[in-house]
């Protein structure tokens, strides 16, 4: 295949339209306890009211807040005590004109009551009679039936991701199993003569694996499952027989190295050797990143990803994270959802129309506004990462960006 066949580049938005092909992974449950940060996978439907009694929210005492119009200081409101409302217990007395029932926090409201005064607005006379120095209005102080939760409403969708405050809604629903989308498992190979295993000091013209790691701390941040499957050779044999491998129990495969043209980068001849692979992407309008394969075997997603570390990992930001969030349940709702910040560009930085440029940058607070620095430095380069708070992007057709542009930052 000649160089100018492969890059036949796709632009990055025709790119993620094809991470809609890539089915979900299936349901499984698992207790509450484990469930934080998992991505449901059916509507949660609420099959009671909560509160499903008129609750109180304040120490005080149940009326009806139509005795205590026009109550004040100079001119305070008299009521009769007729019981105290235990808490945990229903109440088994009722309110009339007049009266008043003594309730802690969290007690149920009697019937004829509709407002809580709080103790704060009424002094105790003796043990049967108070007086009360502040009107109230109707529902003052109170949660009603449902107003928590309401029954055979939806209360969480299916594709959101479970925060300590979903798991109180479960909780409070009774739900000690949940079920979910599994985990995506994602298989990740280094490639290249050159690299060796990070335990092994390299000869000179070697390096250690930097890949297998980065990506790994990637897909787990994505909510994947990495498993590194090791170093291949640049040796074809080698290459398909480690991707037969991860293929068979892995979701996604992701080669790191060999993406690019060369005489010995077997990617694209193992792709094609495996069976039901179609290529997808022979190359993408980014930089860094260009030299990208993604194809499909039978249901499964493979990625060539470049050796460069930095290149290494924007891909994966731009397409591999959100394939795993997609597959592995997570909604267009929080996919789309970014951290990011506005900042000032400290300086002019030049593009090349015809491609989308991810420019890493440092932030810092300069005399109350943020000033974008960007680290300029080749792809290989881990230490632009380490130093970088997030990534700046030119568009396609931008020639570059000036010195004193307000730029939104993607947030590492």
């Amino acid at each position: 295949m000649s160089t100018k066949e492969f890059f036949k580049v796709s632009s990055l938005e025709s790119v993620l339209t094809h991470l809609h092909n890539f089915p979900r992974t299936e349901f499984e449950t698992i207790p509450i306890e484990e469930s934080l940060g998992r991505i449901l996978a059916k509507d949660v439907i609420s099959d009671i009211d909560i509160p499903d009694f008129n609750r109180s929210t304040m120490d005080g005492y149940a009326v009806r807040a139509r005795s205590t119009f026009g109550a004040s200081e100079r001119s305070p409101a008299l009521f009769n005590v007729t019981g105290t409302i235990e808490m945990g217990e229903p109440a088994r007395i009722s309110v009339k004109a007049g009266e008043a029932v003594k309730i802690p926090t969290g007690g149920m409201l009697p019937d004829g009551a509709d407002s809580v005064v709080m103790l704060e607005h009424a002094e105790l006379l003796d043990e049967h009679t108070i007086e009360v120095y502040k009107s109230a209005f109707p529902l003052q102080h109170v949660i009603e039936i449902g107003e928590d939760l309401c029954k055979e409403e939806c209360i969480l969708p299916w594709g959101q991701p479970i925060r300590p405050q979903e798991m109180g809604v479960l909780a409070a629903l009774g739900k000690s199993d949940v079920p979910v989308f599994k985990k995506p498992v994602v298989a990740i190979i280094s490639t290249g003569d050159e690299i060796v295993d990070i335990r092994d000091i390299p000869s000179l013209g070697q390096l250690r694996d930097v890949n297998a790691y980065t990506l790994s701390g990637q897909v787990k941040k994505a909510g994947g499952v990495p498993t590194c499957l090791g170093i291949v050779r640049d040796n074809f044999d080698e290459l398909f027989h480690m991707c037969e491998q991860a293929l068979s129990h892995a979701d996604i495969v992701l080669v790191s190295g060999g993406s690019s043209v060369g005489a010995r980068d077997f990617t694209m001849e193992a792709i094609n050797a495996l069976p039901r692979s179609e290529i997808l992407v022979h190359g993408i309008s980014i930089s860094p990143g260009k030299p990208t394969i993604i194809a499909r075997i039978g249901k499964k997603a493979f990625f060539g990803l470049p050796g460069h570390v930095t290149s290494a990992m924007i891909v994966f930001m731009k397409t591999v994270q959100p394939l795993i969030e997609r597959m592995g349940g997570l909604s267009e709702k929080y996919i789309e959802k970014k951290r990011e910040a506005t900042a000032i560009l400290s300086r002019n930085i030049a593009s090349v129309q015809g491609r989308t440029d991810f420019v890493r940058v440092n932030l810092v607070h300069d005399k109350g506004r943020l000033v974008a620095h960007p680290l300029l430095g080749k792809s290989g380069l881990i230490r632009t990462m380490v130093k970088a708070d997030g990534l700046i992007e030119i568009d396609i057709n931008s020639e570059g960006l000036d010195k004193g542009s307000v730029v939104t930052v993607e947030l590492f």
